[in-house]
């Protein structure tokens, strides 16, 4: 079939928009903690997630702490296994985190999303939060660790002074939301971290992010990592 030039133009012009939208795609999945911590998560789920985490390239999965050892040997090393510690109310002890942060990582974990105690905020104890991040990130050594401060359950005044908290840390990540409160991550909620939190943290959108839409957004505000289940299905249904 011959081919005329304005046709011929019409399929490069489509070709080149269908690559730069997948290039878009991949760079969005490059900054996806795929993540099941479904209380009924199975073994089987786990490996399903797993293996979607290395077919699309995102930057970890994120699982239950009982699973980490397991997908460790079973991903053998091909995508970053995050997990979480003191999850999802945060108000484990100290030591009890610092346990758990040492025991994922002898499991296997690369990354740790610990919750803060959230008490400590209510009651202006930020010195104490401060020195449990501390502990936490010291068991952590070379290891990513992400704070969550669960926005949707402080006010404006107390988001800015975690911002604050965490980047004394020493933390690498400030992180919105476990997914399991009141609501989510919000626009507003990463511009302000953008703006309050030191150059030396990032930032991490959880919960709610259900659309490409959503998750352009959050990376255009400042967000570096997004905590999503949904980024990965949407792909894997076009």
């Amino acid at each position: 079939m011959k081919v005329n030039c304005k046709t011929r133009l019409k399929f490069d012009i489509y070709n080149f928009f269908e690559r730069a939208i997948n290039m878009d795609i991949k760079e969005i999945l490059k900054k996806v903690d795929h993540t099941l911590l479904s209380q009924t998560a199975t073994f089987n789920e786990i490996k399903t997630i797993c293996d979607d985490a290395i077919k699309y390239g995102v930057a970890s999965v994120c699982i239950a702490p009982s699973f980490v050892k397991r997908a460790k040997e079973y991903t053998k090393g091909a995508i970053s296994i995050c997990t979480v510690i003191g999850f999802p109310n945060g108000y484990s002890t100290t030591a009890t985190k610092v346990f758990e942060a040492e025991d994922a990582i002898k499991n296997g974990a690369d990354e740790i999303d610990m919750v803060i105690n959230l008490g400590y905020v209510k009651e202006g104890l930020y010195k104490e939060q401060l020195d449990e991040i501390k502990k936490v990130k010291e068991a952590c050594g070379n290891k990513v660790l992400k704070v969550i401060i669960e926005t949707c359950l402080l006010t404006d005044e107390e988001k800015i002074k975690m911002c604050e908290v965490v980047t004394e840390s020493g933390a690498d990540f400030i992180k919105t939301s476990t997914g399991f409160s009141t609501s989510g991550a919000t626009f507003d909620d990463i511009a302000l971290f953008a703006k309050y939190v030191g150059k030396n943290v990032k930032i991490k959108a959880a919960g709610g992010i259900s659309s490409i839409n959503d998750a352009e957004k959050f990376i255009s505000l400042g967000a570096s990592r997004l905590g999503t289940s949904r980024i990965v299905k949407i792909v894997k249904e076009k």
